[in-house]
């Protein structure tokens, strides 16, 4: 698989990334490796997990697997901290919670270092230096090697991004951002890819298959053994069940026909190879699914099917986006 820099960085990872969001809760043990075999086997390298997939069972499960399924060395293990499962916040980004989630999670992956530590979601409620501190601390101390985000605005990578570069080597560049990103949500378009690109932030897109929408499984009835038939995912899918998506994945699909491929390479190609991303992050429930996603690697969509899905699945920006004297 071919390896793409992360960022502005020295980092170089699979343009593929393996996601564990299923782990322990609806893939076991036994699909897990089965995945984690399938995707070092195809050359991949990048894991992604955070602290609070299936309450941290994801990152305990990779942990066992990766100490001798598969060599260490040979990963670059992603996690991610600051999301908390409360009532009353969904973000908790002071130093204090931080570092002691890294810690956790550092014994439960069963290693010394995670190779990238990413802040899960923006805390409104604490200062945000403070928030990016505990990153340089992560770093300086050995704990992780390179830091992201997760679930940022395009404001709030910004402000992230320059208070990082405002002190250059006492503080930590920014290497990446993972947001959700696919022909049925190109809403960072708007102002957090041009952020990302302009400072050198590597995108990772999480859900690039619309939540499984775009492989076309949905076009005329939701499967039994679907996401979307799931009572604790189904209203994960639902946004994406609508007309304007019915039209996009009729247009993933006609691509599909004329190309002699499946509608999963044609919307996973379009979403790699789009300008400032890094590693699409593939989240699959088998190692089926996985195959099936991994086989994308040859194909580059020619400009003209890129260029039709490009307009079919148009996100409209008017103001401020675009020069006010053409409006």
């Amino acid at each position: 698989m071919e390896q793409r820099h992360l960022g502005r960085t020295g980092l170089r990872v699979s343009r593929l990334g393996l996601g564990t969001l299923n782990w322990a809760r609806d893939t076991d043990e036994q699909e897990a490796a089965d995945q984690l075999k399938t995707f070092w086997e195809a050359g991949g390298t990048l894991v992604d997990t955070a602290d609070i997939y299936a309450d941290g069972g994801a990152e305990y499960l990779l942990g066992r697997l990766s100490e001798g399924l598969v060599p260490r060395a040979d990963l670059v293990i992603a996690t991610k901290a600051g999301s908390v499962l409360e009532t009353d916040r969904r973000a908790d980004g002071s130093r204090r919670h931080l570092l002691a989630a890294l810690d956790a999670s550092l014994e439960r992956l069963g290693t010394d270092y995670v190779d990238l530590w990413q802040l899960h979601a923006f805390d409104p409620h604490t200062p945000l230096e403070e928030t990016l501190q505990a990153l340089d601390l992560a770093i300086t101390s050995g704990r992780a090697r390179y830091a992201g985000l997760s679930n940022f605005s395009g404001w709030q990578l910004a402000k992230a991004a320059t208070w990082q570069l405002a002190a250059p080597g006492l503080r930590t560049r920014l290497a990446s951002a993972q947001m959700e990103y696919s022909l049925l949500q190109r809403g960072i378009e708007r102002e957090v890819l041009p952020a990302a690109l302009d400072l050198g932030v590597g995108l990772l897109p999480s859900s690039p298959l619309g939540r499984g929408v775009l492989t076309g499984k949905y076009r005329h009835a939701t499967p039994a053994d679907s996401r979307g038939a799931s009572e604790h995912l189904a209203p994960f899918v639902a946004p994406y069940l609508d007309e304007a998506a019915g039209r996009i994945v009729d247009a993933v699909t006609t691509a599909a026909d004329g190309l002699a491929a499946t509608p999963l390479q044609v919307a996973l190609a379009w979403v790699r190879d789009r300008p400032g991303v890094t590693a699409p992050i593939v989240g699959a429930r088998t190692a089926q699914q996985l195959r099936a996603a991994l086989s994308v690697e040859p194909l580059s969509l020619p400009d003209e099917i890129r260029r039709a899905l490009d307009d079919v699945s148009a996100p409209v920006h008017h103001y401020p986006d675009h020069d006010w004297s053409t409006l």
